[in-house]
């Protein structure tokens, strides 16, 4: 299996390490003139509110980008904040309604997309936010059939991206394979970051395929395009681990764990400084990431449940408590990877009752 190279047409787009200071300072510069504004309604709307709604979507970005959890946290408080002002404001509940699906909380982020629609929403900008829910949900049909709606009106990279990411997550790999490649040709704009993420949504595809050289050239792809790209250097990580270079991992994690306050990225590190014979400072990041992983689960179980299973049941060493955690992550949604992490955890409980026994 070979999957094809990113390299094949490059755009021109902004350098990376720059666009992640503007981004920077984006952020900062919309925060100052939002603590400015005050927090009254009049103050707020509607001005301000777009402004706030900006804010929040930069957080998300820039959470995403840098591996940020406090960024999402900071947007959702912002979100609700903005809809106490302004419940019946659209832009308003999009706003939130984004933020409750960034942390999985797809019921409630439901509940907004229908509110924003009742308070006159764009439908194209309603259909992309409903085919995000359903794809998560892995309700793959009706997303297919949201995106293909939206597609007349949106641009063909943003249609042929989230087109490719389905496809993807289906399996349907000679499919998704061409899609990326299209998406990647229609891509007119200049910021990074849409490419990046294309780039590893691609790397993940292959790297779920076991093709390891595929998925590393498509990970490398996202990384020289944003060379903080937190997920593609944790996933590039995994790969060189699975590729018998632990010591290439470390180095490519130890940054993410001091600029990142997710802990999966501690939680490779510990495995990765475990296959260095490193065993000492190994236990000391999973401890740490252990830590982390019973904030998160405690605060945005939907969101945190799953990954806190796969630590568990593997660099954590707790069968019991991962088969708790993935059981848990089923009753949020009944995806193919749902189930199949439910399996993970229920054979490895078995090995460890085994014996035990």
């Amino acid at each position: 299996m070979t999957g094809a190279s990113p390299q094949e047409r490059e755009p021109v787009t902004t350098n990376g390490t720059i666009a992640v200071t503007n981004l920077h300072g984006q952020i900062d510069g919309l925060a100052v003139r939002l603590s400015r504004a005050g927090t009254g309604e009049t103050s707020w709307a509607p001005f301000a509110v777009a402004q706030g709604a900006a804010l929040i979507d930069l957080l998300n970005l820039r959470g995403h980008i840098l591996g940020r959890v406090a960024d999402y946290e900071q947007a959702a408080e912002l979100a609700e904040q903005l809809v106490h002002v302004a419940p019946e404001d659209s832009t308003a509940l999009l706003a939130r309604a984004r933020t409750r699906a960034t942390l999985h909380r797809f019921a409630e982020a439901v509940a907004d997309l229908g509110a924003a629609a009742r308070s006159g929403a764009d439908e194209t900008t309603l259909d992309a936010e409903r085919a995000v829910v359903l794809q998560a949900l892995g309700c793959y049909t009706d997303a297919t059939a949201v995106i293909h709606k939206a597609a007349e009106r949106q641009s063909d990279f943003t249609t042929l991206g989230s087109l490719a990411v389905l496809q993807a997550e289906r399996g349907q790999v000679t499919e998704a394979e061409q899609l990326f490649s299209e998406a990647r040709h229609h891509y007119q704009g200049t910021s990074p970051f849409p490419l990046a993420q294309l780039d590893f949504r691609c790397g993940v595809m292959w790297h779920r395929e076991g093709d390891l050289d595929a998925a590393r050239s498509f990970y490398e792809a996202a990384r020289r395009r944003v060379p903080d790209y937190a997920p593609a250097l944790g996933h590039l990580a995994e790969v060189e681990l699975l590729r018998g270079e632990p010591h290439d991992a470390v180095a490519l994690l130890r940054p993410l764990t001091r600029t990142s306050d997710d802990p999966e990225y501690a939680g490779h590190l510990a495995a990765a400084l475990h296959a260095c014979d490193r065993v000492q400072e190994a236990d000391q990041w999973r401890e740490r990431a252990a830590a982390r992983y019973d904030e998160l689960v405690l605060c945005h179980p939907e969101a945190y449940a799953d990954h806190a299973a796969d630590f568990w049941l593997t660099v954590g060493a707790d069968a019991e408590r991962g088969l708790q955690l993935a059981l848990q992550n089923l009753a949020f949604r009944q995806t193919s990877r749902a189930h199949a992490l439910f399996q993970r955890a229920v054979l490895a409980q078995n090995r460890v009752a085994q014996a035990a026994s």
